[in-house]
């Protein structure tokens, strides 16, 4: 039987060397894919936002999703498809561009705790939009059956929960998402938006713009707060159906007391959010690789 090898640090370095000629190569371009990428953003969760305020005021009361369930939705419009290749194009961009501050750092975040953890956060945001355009691919081509992102959750917790100690892995994982959540929202309710040029606009406009994001980005960090809960509830029942992921927490709003009321106040809120998306790609700094 013919024996694997590594490959020698010889090749492993000539291959990081190509990879890294490449990156510099397209760092013309590098920008102009952030800011598609941040835009697809600004367009899924606005759509996220309006379907769910319009089930909150009982126009379209199955409206309440995620990304995949909105992708479902635009796919089955006029002009769908189109609308469809538009969106999965900005993920890949939005992947790419986080992949390249997970790997080359071009901010500046370093190699401090801070750093790794921010540098390990967009590799998996760039894995999270990968799966996105993966999910687009496939419902073009009739491959996949109607799901949302509660499905994926309650798959992934059963998967998690059936490896030994798989339960506390599920846990530290709803941890996760809860001190994340919070984070955002202390970073929404300390108007800290990083890497934003608001210098070409004028004093009362800025403002404004700062106060939507903020708004936004509070409503995101309790989206997270939610589902991070829903995790913990299903490791401490052992019972991976009770993990949810946006639409599960959007649907638990909406089935408390004043439910419409606290569906429609997030709903709002992830518009703004979506509003965010639309200003980091128009006034973020984008620094590409050198």
């Amino acid at each position: 039987m013919a024996q694997l090898t590594a490959p020698s640090p010889v090749v492993t370095e000539h291959v990081g060397q190509a990879a890294a000629r490449a990156v510099r190569r397209a760092s013309p371009f590098v920008e102009k894919f952030a800011r598609i990428g941040y835009a697809s953003r600004g367009a899924i969760y606005t759509l996220v936002g309006l379907l769910s305020l319009m089930a909150a005021l009982g126009q379209r009361p199955n409206a309440v999703g995620g990304s995949r369930s909105v992708m479902q939705q635009i796919f089955h419009q006029q002009f769908g498809q189109v609308l469809l290749v538009a969106l999965a194009f900005g993920f890949a961009c939005h992947a790419c561009w986080q992949l390249i501050l997970a790997i080359y750092d071009p901010e500046f975040e370093g190699t401090d705790r801070r750093g790794v953890m921010k540098r390990i956060g967009y590799f998996f945001s760039a894995a999270f939009h990968v799966a996105l355009v993966v999910f687009a691919i496939k419902l073009m081509l009739g491959y996949t059956h109607r799901s949302d992102d509660d499905a994926t959750a309650r798959s992934w917790s059963a998967t998690i929960m059936s490896y030994p100690a798989g339960r506390w892995g599920l846990a530290g994982i709803g941890i996760g998402f809860v001190v994340y959540g919070v984070f955002r929202i202390y970073k929404g309710c300390k108007a800290k938006l990083d890497r934003i040029d608001f210098s070409s606009l004028r004093t009362a406009t800025r403002e404004w713009i700062c106060r939507t994001c903020q708004v936004g980005i509070v409503a995101r960090g309790l989206v997270f707060v939610l589902v991070g809960i829903f995790f913990i509830i299903a490791a401490y029942e052992r019972k991976p159906n009770q993990a949810h992921g946006l639409s599960g927490a959007l649907d638990a709003l909406r089935n408390q007391p004043y439910g419409a009321w606290l569906l429609a106040i997030v709903a709002i809120g992830l518009i703004a959010y979506g509003f965010y998306e639309f200003v980091r790609a128009a006034l973020r700094r984008i620094t590409p690789p050198t």
